[in-house]
């Protein structure tokens, strides 16, 4: 029996991943529990394995393309077994006998829109529909024909819009987001292209498709001054660069935000920081560390900013999970301290470096990295005097630290260095 292999959650906040590495070619011999692929996701690089015995026989996604979490990537199944409905009903409509790619084409496009896996037999009845309806709406019988016609996109400066293929669907075009995207970056007119999919919905084999037949490009003068080739560079989101953005957002939509900035002697924190490290590497800590013991002793004393937002509800924790910001080559990801006022000062610097040390070879695991109830974020080692750190939904607050500098104070009515 053939098994259908998904874009799988591999994180708890995962909506969609890009498959990194097939480390499996078709025709391969697979067992169940094999390392199929590596999926990048919105926090870390992990393996996706197989759920089922067999040969591999279809991949339908390609490495660098992401897709939604559900989405058929692949199939596996007997050597002889007929696959042909599996990977025809992963685009929402049976593929071109002739082009063979098509089938993991139409996946990826449909799935980008966010069609349910069930839903490609209601378009292809759907479609019939149409035509029977039209002798007795004589307005809307002539729109159809336009969008088959290869000719049709330049005329429209000239018409009243009747003619347009965008009207022909009496209502707003749709497309998958991933076509959109094709779309902008061929500089094709969606207006122009037929969709295939569920619905009528332009899917990225659409998109191909069209750029194949030679569909007239949506360029302005401008804009081909301006994309010349080799004048830029286009570099894809990774998943974490999404999230981050995402969660930007998030930060200052949704949740009730205010910013409030502070400064605190350091002196001791450093003379206690010297003394640690002359008695031997093994005792030795971070600036950051130190932070991180004071931050959940301060949270122990005012439970009330130990909490998340819930939107109707605000929800207070008893225990105590620091999150640490932590850079990466493509982004940022916050392991977590788990009970972190528990944990001796020595104890929080030896796991915030393996931590820091595996997030930055993307090695952590889910659930090291979820299940916060505070983060920090500290940018002092770049030279940063203080910033506005980005709230790690939903948790109510996060610490932003900046560098620590030698300035006089006044102690005792007294100016000291």
């Amino acid at each position: 029996m053939a098994t259908k292999v998904v874009m799988e959650a591999l994180s708890p906040t995962m909506e969609e991943g890009r498959l990194v590495k097939w480390n499996k070619n078709e025709g391969d011999q697979i067992k169940s529990g094999d390392v199929l692929a590596e999926v990048e996701t919105d926090k870390a690089v992990m393996e996706l394995v197989a759920r089922g015995d067999g040969v591999l026989r279809k991949r339908l996604t390609n490495e660098g393309d992401a897709s939604p979490v559900g989405t058929l990537i692949a199939v596996i199944a007997g050597p002889d077994e007929n696959i042909d409905s599996i990977v025809g009903s992963a685009g929402g409509a049976p593929a071109p006998a002739a082009a063979p790619p098509q089938p993991a084409q139409a996946a990826q496009g449909s799935q980008a829109g966010s069609a349910p896996s069930e839903a490609p037999a209601p378009p292809q009845q759907k479609a019939p529909t149409q035509a029977p309806s039209a002798p007795s709406r004589p307005a809307p019988s002539t729109p159809p024909a336009p969008p088959r016609q290869p000719s049709a996109p330049p005329t429209p400066p000239r018409g009243n819009g009747a003619s347009r293929p965008a009207p022909a669907g009496a209502g707003r075009q749709r497309s998958s987001p991933l076509a959109r995207r094709l779309a902008t970056e061929k500089g094709i007119q969606l207006g122009a292209i037929q969709g295939t999919g569920p619905g009528g919905r332009i899917v990225k084999r659409d998109i191909e498709n069209a750029k194949a037949a030679g569909v007239a490009a949506a360029r302005s003068a401008a804009a081909d001054r301006l994309a010349t080739e080799g004048d830029f560079k286009d570099v894809p989101l990774t998943q974490i660069r999404k999230t981050i953005a995402r969660r930007l957002a998030e930060s200052n939509g949704p949740v009730p935000t205010f910013f409030l900035t502070a400064e605190f002697d350091a002196t001791r924190a450093a003379e206690l920081r010297a003394q640690l490290t002359e008695m031997g590497e093994e005792y030795k800590v971070s600036f950051n560390d130190i932070v991180i013991r004071a931050v959940a002793l301060a949270l122990a004393e005012h439970p009330e900013v130990n909490a998340h937002w819930l939107g109707d509800k605000i929800r207070h924790f008893n225990r105590i999970h620091v999150a640490m910001a932590v850079a990466v080559e493509d982004g940022l990801i916050t392991p977590v301290l788990f009970d972190a006022d528990r944990m001796t000062l020595w104890d929080i610097s030896g796991k915030a470096r393996d931590l820091a040390k595996r997030a930055r070879e993307r090695k952590l695991t889910p659930e090291e990295y979820t299940g916060s109830t505070f983060s920090v974020s500290n940018l002092g080692m770049f030279g940063i005097d203080q910033f506005t750190a980005i709230i790690n939904p939903p948790e109510a607050g996060i610490l932003a630290i900046g560098g620590v500098e030698e300035k006089p104070i006044v102690a005792d009515g007294q100016l000291e260095v």
